[in-house]
């Protein structure tokens, strides 16, 4: 037999890639009413994490179960945050956002950090 049995996915499973002079139309999804903008500040392992939050607070953030294959995080990474109700210094990570959305995002106001990450 000529042809392989397995198909070849290298193409196919390619990420996106970051293009710091493209300028195209990027769509950014922004936090419901009771979400907010975070900055991963320090990874505690167990896929929890300090995120120091666009409401000036620092909260103990990990990623819901449901999300923890999906996600892969690291310091410096924007993120959307669910503070939980009864406990307001902890929360879920609900999305991430990729470096173009995050550069759109400080250009938009939403995201304003002291150092230069992105």
């Amino acid at each position: 037999m000529a042809f392989s049995k397995f198909k070849d996915k290298s193409k196919k499973n390619k990420g996106k890639t970051f293009v710091p002079g493209f300028e195209g139309p990027v769509r950014v999804k922004l936090p419901r009413s009771d979400e907010v903008i975070g900055i991963i500040t320090q990874r505690l392992g167990g896929s929890r994490m300090f995120v120091s939050c666009m409401d000036g607070k620092t909260r103990n953030c990990r990623v819901p179960g449901s999300k923890r294959r999906g996600l892969w995080l690291r310091e410096g990474d924007a993120i959307i945050v669910k503070p939980w109700e009864f406990d307001d210094e902890k929360g879920d990570v609900l999305f991430k956002y990729t470096p173009n959305e995050a550069l759109k995002l400080k250009k938009m106001g939403k995201l304003t950090t002291g150092a230069e990450e992105f």
